[in-house]
Parts: C-alpha cells; structure tokens; sequence
C-alpha cells in the first residue's frame, strides 16, 4: 500500500511539475536540451518527495494514520524536499523560471498531495474498503490481534463481534459484543455477515464441526484466516507463543536460499570492503575522540553466536567505562557506564562500523539477526529449566542462528535494544519474522530503514513505547528467579 500510495504520488508531482513548467517556461518552443532539463526537473522533485516523506515517516501508517497527522507533518516533509531541488535548479538545470511561476507550481503540487491522501485516507476508511471481521476466540493472540487492528486502521478491518474460545482469561478491555461458542459459529455468521473470519483458537479447540463450518462459510465467499498469520501481517513479528512446533518443522519458510546467500554474501563483502575504504578517516578521528574521553581500549571485542551457533569475536567502538567482573547485557542497566563519546556513537550507531571487518572475516553479512552474547545463551538455559510457562517461546531461539548475524536487522530498526529477558523475546519475534520472509529486497528495505536510524539519530519508537518500570522489575525477578 505504501509503495502504491509512494508511486501515485511521485508520479502525480512529476506530471504537475512538468506541466506548470510548459505553461509557464518562456520562450517557446523548446529544443531537445531545454526538454531534458524539464524532464530532470520533475524527476528531481519527485525522488526527492518520495524520499523526503519517506524519511519523515510520512508512508509510515503507524505514524500518520489520520490525514490530520498528515496535515501537520506535510510542511516540514515538503520543505525538506525542495532543498536539494532548488540547488538543481540552479546548479544543474539551469532553467530560466521566474520566482512567481515557481513558487505557484509548488503551491499547485502541494494542493494535489494534499488531495491525494485526503482521498486516500477517504477511501481507507469507506464501505468499499472496510472489512467485516469476526474473531474467534479471546485468548491472548485473540487480544492482541484486537489491539493492532484498533491500531492500524489502514488494514480495513473493522471488527463486528468476538466468538468466545471458552478460556477464562477475565474480562478483556475490549468494546465488541463477545457471542456464543464455536459451536454456535455458523448462527453468529448468519447474523452478522462478515467478509472475513479470524481464527484464533488453540488446537485444543479446533473441533472438526468448527472446522466443517469455516470450510461451508469459505466455499460461499468469506475469507477464513489464521489468527497467527494475520498477527504476523499486521506486526511484521511471529506470534511465537501461538506457533506449535510443528508450524514451524514442517514449514517451507525458514530454509536458506542458495541465491541470497550468494547475493548477499557478496554484497555484504563488497560493502565492508567500501566502507572500510571509505570511512577510514571517520575511524581515526572516532579512536581519537575514544581515547581523549576516557581510559581504555578503542575496541570493544566480545563472544557472540553466529552462524549455526558457531562463536566468533565481535569488534565495536568502546563507548563504556570498563569495568573488572561480569555485568548485565541489558543497556539500561548500563546507562551510568556510557562515555560522552559514546552516547553519539551510539546515537548514529558509529559504534558498529568496525564490523565491517567481521564482514571480510565472513563472521556476519549487512542484514541479519544481531549477534547475541554467547552468555545469553546460558540465560535462556537458565531460564527454560526454571521458568516453565516460558518454554513454549525460548525453543525456537536456537533458529536465529539459520543465518549468518548483521550490523543491521529487522528486529534492531523496528524495536532496538532489548533491556531484559520479555524485550529479547519480542525482538525474537522479528527475528524469525527475518529469517521466515528472508529476501533480496527485504534486506533493501532494511537497510534503507538503517539509514533512517543512521541520518536522523533517532531511537527505535516501539521499543520506548514498550519499557515501563514494571517490564524492569519482572525482568529481575526473572532472572534471580533463573539462577
């Protein structure tokens, strides 16, 4: 959807653009080098449109879900956009438009996006676009599917009623009427009439008379889908503690592609091998910059888990005070140990780029599941022989080592860093979600989302939305509990 929405625009702004120019570019006609120039003109705006609202998570829904968020993000995204356009106007095009003619072909391109996404958001939330859903089951998936599409309108779903799965988990915080039981599944469609059906039930509940009436229902036209699935689509993560194993044994997803590998494999060791070329000026003002701010060694080097669970040495920019003794993984609980050079080179993630060098030693690639300390591995033993109602999750850590390890991964640009035992299984689930849709362009997209972090130094909103004190002092209790 927002690669569509990304296209329709830029495509509108390049026609507008070039249009405006032809009825306002004096004199006419114009010979093939002024043609050209208009046509760059237009192209220029519209790439630098697209990534300017790219990068001000203006094609993020989860930002701007509303066209009024729209609306008052739209200025500072625009603007944003014509800075590298006036410099090609004068610089690179030459073109002899006057101020007036420009400025209104700019206010004309910033009506029509601002007619585009008002329509777009117009048809999101309309009749035609709207789904009917009713959810079967109120178990913890059955919730949490609530909650991301009350979230993320921009899916279609609206949600007309719940089946009730019979587990007693309370009264959920939840507005939709809760009907009957599976077995009554067939009269409840009847009533309500929905275009999808959502199953959330456990396997226990999957009853062949449920079944037989989700197969009736889906013969006569209404879309019946898996509850973990549509998670997954919604959340870009795998509802790890709804996937039976064998799910995920039998599943034709999670197996190596010789082509990726090869691809990747070798575009990650052309990168190292530029970057190590490139930045290396960047790296003697960063060592410098270490050793002048505090005591200590310019790299940091650790065992971490890579490929196949093989350990290797990971090498980093020191950005902490050393310390004799162990000390916890969690960043949080290291806060105090941050050197002043080191809350920027980890704000641009500076701190990483030795490990280009890991590159070249074919320890890790550009994109994958960040390495994890070799001591977390002992954690999540710990905690699986003491913590029974986590076993259900911890099994499936070992598949993050299917892949080689990345500077960069989806589970570090959607949620960031982990600070306890809970956040390290969340970001698990984006993990496996990696490995489970691994691909060419969905290292790209990664990549490109790196680059957003890198440039604007921002910190991953999920994962700040999600810390609160009481995930802190569970995460304790957890682990005193594991050891």
């Amino acid at each position: 959807m927002a690669m569509s929405l990304a296209l329709l625009e830029g495509s509108s702004v390049f026609a507008a653009l070039c249009g405006a120019m032809l009825v306002w570019l004096r004199p006419l006609p114009l010979n093939w080098i002024d043609v050209v120039a208009l046509l760059g003109q237009g192209l220029a705006l519209s790439l630098c449109c697209i990534a300017a609202f790219y990068y001000t998570d203006l094609y993020d829904f989860r930002v701007v879900p509303s066209f009024p968020k729209f609306i008052c993000r739209l200025p500072r995204s625009f603007g944003l956009a014509l800075i590298p356009l006036a410099a090609s106007s004068v610089i690179v095009f030459n073109l002899k438009i006057e101020a007036g003619s420009f400025i209104l072909s700019l206010s004309l391109i910033l009506a029509l996006l601002v007619l585009i996404r008002a329509v777009f958001y117009w048809i999101m939330r309309s009749r035609l676009f709207v789904k009917r859903v009713v959810i079967v089951g109120k178990n913890p998936l059955a919730q949490k599917l609530i909650r991301e599409i009350e979230a993320q309108p921009r899916f279609g779903y609206s949600i007309v009623a719940v089946v009730d799965d019979g587990l007693d988990l309370g009264k959920p915080p939840f507005r939709y009427p809760h009907l009957g039981s599976p077995e009554h599944l067939g009269k409840i469609i009847e009533k309500f009439h929905p275009d999808r059906i959502i199953v959330a039930l456990p396997e226990r509940l999957g009853e062949m008379s449920v079944r037989q009436t989700l197969l009736e229902f889906r013969v006569h036209g209404i879309v019946v889908e898996d509850g973990a699935e549509v998670y997954e689509r919604l959340t870009g993560k795998l509802a790890i503690e709804s996937l039976p194993s064998s799910s995920l044994i039998f599943s034709k997803d999670f197996q190596r592609s010789s082509l990726h590998l090869v691809i990747g494999g070798g575009l990650s060791l052309l990168a190292s091998a530029v970057g190590l070329i490139v930045f290396a000026p960047i790296f003697g003002l960063i060592a410098l910059a270490i050793k002048l701010d505090s005591q200590g060694p310019v790299l940091f080097v650790q065992k971490r888990v890579g490929l196949n669970g093989k350990p290797f040495n990971l090498l980093k920019f020191r950005t902490m005070h050393p310390v004799n003794g162990k000390t916890s993984e969690w960043a949080r609980d290291n806060g105090d140990r941050i050197t002043r050079v080191g809350k920027w080179l980890r704000k641009f993630r500076l701190d990483e780029l030795p490990q280009f060098i890991n590159i070249l030693r074919r320890d890790m690639n550009l994109v994958g599941p960040r390495p994890h300390p070799v001591s977390n591995y002992d954690l999540f033993v710990l905690v699986l022989r003491n913590l029974p109602e986590c076993a259900e999750q911890i099994p499936y850590y070992s598949l993050r080592t299917l892949v080689r390890p990345g500077i960069t991964g989806w589970a570090q640009v959607r949620y960031g860093y982990a600070n306890g035992l809970e956040e390290e299984i969340e970001k698990m689930r984006y993990d496996l979600y990696y490995i489970k849709h691994l691909s060419f362009w969905f290292d790209l997209y990664i990549l490109l989302e790196t680059v957003k972090v890198v440039l604007l130094g921002q910190e991953s909103d999920v994962a700040n939305a999600h810390w609160t004190e009481e995930h802190e002092s569970r995460s304790r209790e957890e682990l005193q509990k594991a050891a």
